[in-house]
């Protein structure tokens, strides 16, 4: 299948709504502590400034329930502020009358940043309404934003739907990361190691029954591990599970053990009551979550376990985090293996 990419589209001079993926950590402070995935993105939008165009930026940040400061993006602008050396217009909504003023007043080469996406309720649920007025931002969609593209959101499906294909393609960054995907498995280097994460196995369903037969040892972290925990009988206190997953769950640890694929699921978690940045918080090993607590991020010797599976490893494919990689504190799982 062809994905088209933004260099066959014809953006000069028009309008282009670009879906990147902002979704960074930050402090209790409210600080960017790693901008990686800011900085992937400047490819796509130098090449939308070369061709003088009027740029929308739209991305989500962690898990908001409707509007909080917290999450909000201006953190973001900033940073691209600083990146681009150019202002960033910021938006103080997504949808509303905010938004489209200062896209209505928008001059070619400048850009405008809308609010976290996620301040919508119609977002995670892939509401067309929602989806037909993110399309009004441009007249040419890109995705960008290989992190979400698995999603059923209305920014990242329900909105390709207003657009032909003539107006709608893939950013740098997304054609990037296929690509590789695609020769990784084709012909990966052995041994080679999948580091699976998020939140839900759900939305990596499909993808880790496709790597079983590829690859020699699958890691398992993120609060997906809870729904494999909760398939070998382990109690998780309130930490996330899929109770309509269970059953998928203890299928692939089986089918690992057929294809002779060693799988590892976290010995020991970080623990708390409470989602946020400043609650109290317990390292217990994975038989000692209480009822009531819940698991945001792996433990220490789940660490260094995860790192002796990667020690003699040729090729790693990693996609999601260890923790809620949004909040700092439960970030340093994923940052102590990489």
């Amino acid at each position: 299948m062809h994905i088209k990419s933004i260099k066959e589209l014809n953006i000069s001079n028009s309008t282009v709504f670009i879906r990147c993926d902002f979704n960074v950590p930050m402090d209790e402070f409210g600080n960017i502590t790693d901008d990686r995935r800011i900085r992937s993105s400047l490819q796509t939008i130098r090449y939308c400034l070369d061709n003088d165009c009027k740029i929308v930026l739209a991305s989500h940040l962690g898990r908001p329930n409707g509007y909080d400061e917290r999450f909000s993006l201006k953190a973001v602008a900033k940073r691209l502020h600083s990146l681009l050396k150019q202002d960033i217009i910021m938006a103080n909504d997504v949808v509303g009358e905010d938004a489209k003023k200062k896209f209505n007043s928008l001059k070619n080469g400048e850009i405008l940043l809308l609010e976290n996406l996620r301040f919508e309720k119609g977002e995670t649920k892939n509401d067309t309404k929602l989806a037909k007025e993110l399309s009004q931002f441009g007249k040419f969609f890109i995705n960008d934003a290989f992190g979400v593209s698995h999603r059923a959101h209305a920014s990242v499906e329900a909105i390709t739907h207003f657009y032909d294909d003539d107006h709608k393609g893939a950013g740098f960054l997304l054609l990037k990361e296929i690509q590789f995907f695609y020769h990784l498995l084709k012909r990966p280097t052995r041994p080679f190691v999948a580091v699976i994460g998020g939140s839900k196995v759900s939305s990596k369903l499909k993808a880790l029954i496709n790597l079983l037969p590829k690859v020699d040892k699958m890691i398992i972290g993120g609060g997906m591990a809870f729904t494999f925990l909760k398939s070998l009988g382990e109690e998780v206190g309130n930490s996330i599970i899929e109770d309509n997953l269970i059953d998928d769950a203890l299928n692939i640890i089986n089918e690992a053990k057929r294809l002779g694929v060693k799988l590892y699921l976290p010995v020991d978690f970080v623990i708390s009551q409470t989602f946020s940045e400043d609650t109290p918080i317990k390292y217990v090993t994975f038989k000692e979550i209480p009822k009531g607590w819940m698991g945001l991020d792996i433990g220490p010797a789940t660490v260094r376990l995860f790192r002796e599976a990667l020690m003699d490893t040729q090729t790693i494919l990693w996609n999601g985090p260890m923790g809620v990689y949004e909040m700092d504190k439960f970030a340093r799982g994923s940052f102590q293996i990489s």
